[in-house]
């Protein structure tokens, strides 16, 4: 892989990880996006999108989670040592197409797509990641279509809401090269049976030999960096504007999510593919929105401390560091 990767890999596999309380940091208020009326996602062939807050974005034209307004409570800034900024972790978003890729595919998934949480999710993680360990981390983030030259020298990649996903031959090439070369994919946030049918689908066509494998809390990656307790339904996360605050997890009727969220959306899982060495190269949590934990962090203190202080930030420091050193 590129030099900025074997450096940044170097530098991580040394860092000793803090072991430090996660405490809620008060956030500037970011300036506002422009509402304009939905444009349904970028099935269409255009490259324009509606971001959650209203505002409009060109797929084919950003770069960073920087240069886009925050829809939440602002985002945090840093900067690192001067003549080491490229020394970094950099959190790499994909920008994806999203199709009608099922039959029976539902009308509102398709419009959720590659900006789901963007860019707050990806700043506040970011932030947390180094203010929780001895990393060092880009402060713009990066995001990038899987045809960019840019690709190899990031060793791991984010994707949220990919059930409609729809990859052409040249992404499906590009994306079989990346995981060959050492690169890892961290899956987030979506929901129902359809919904992993067509993510997996298209990852079959980039790895058909590959089979999912479920992994339970006794695997590594949910202790590498902080100990996350089980069973895994508690680590089960709601998006914030659908979290039935009446939930019993006793009452096997009970849903922590007052949305349905389609077929199947009830129990969540995390699973993950293999290479032939058995080196974790795709961690795909199915059924919960850990990365709301990340966006919202600052929009509702009991949605915070009930899940982005217990859940989201831990577990999704644990997927970063364990994808980077296994």
């Amino acid at each position: 892989m590129g030099t900025k990767q074997k450096n940044w890999l170097y530098s991580f596999l040394g860092a000793a990880v803090a072991s430090v309380m996660l405490a809620q940091t008060p956030f500037l208020k970011g300036g506002g996006v422009r509402r304009l009326d939905p444009l349904g996602g970028n099935e269409g062939g255009s490259s324009l999108v509606q971001l959650e807050g209203g505002g409009i974005l060109d797929e084919d034209n950003v770069r960073t989670a920087r240069e886009v307004d925050s829809h939440s409570t602002g985002t945090p800034s840093w900067s690192n040592p001067v003549g080491f900024e490229k020394d970094v972790f950099t959190f790499a978003r994909v920008i994806f197409r999203t199709g009608v890729s099922l039959a029976n595919g539902s009308g509102y998934g398709r419009r959720l797509g590659w900006w789901v949480d963007f860019p707050d999710a990806d700043l506040n993680l970011s932030y947390r990641f180094q203010q929780l360990t001895s990393t060092r981390v880009d402060p713009d983030g990066r995001s990038l279509k899987l045809t960019d030259p840019d690709l190899l020298n990031f060793p791991l990649l984010y994707m949220t809401h990919p059930g409609y996903i729809i990859m052409d031959e040249a992404e499906v090439l590009a994306l079989r090269n990346y995981f060959a070369v050492g690169g890892a994919l961290l899956v987030i946030d979506f929901w129902s049976t359809i919904e992993w049918e067509g993510f997996a689908a298209q990852m079959k066509r980039v790895l058909p030999d590959r089979r999912w494998v479920d992994l339970g809390v006794d695997h590594p990656v949910f202790n590498s960096v902080f100990d996350i307790k089980g069973p895994m339904q508690r680590l089960q996360v709601p998006t914030m504007q659908f979290w039935n605050q009446q939930f019993d997890p006793r009452d096997p009727n009970s849903r922590i999510s007052t949305a349905y969220r389609g077929d199947g959306y009830e129990e969540m899982h995390v699973r993950a593919l293999f290479d032939d060495k058995n080196r974790m190269i795709a961690l795909a949590i199915h059924n919960s929105d850990i990365s709301d934990g990340w966006e919202r962090e600052g929009e509702n203190d009991a949605y915070f401390r009930t899940f982005a202080e217990k859940i989201c930030y831990p577990l999704g420091i644990n997927m970063i560091f364990y994808l980077m050193t296994h």
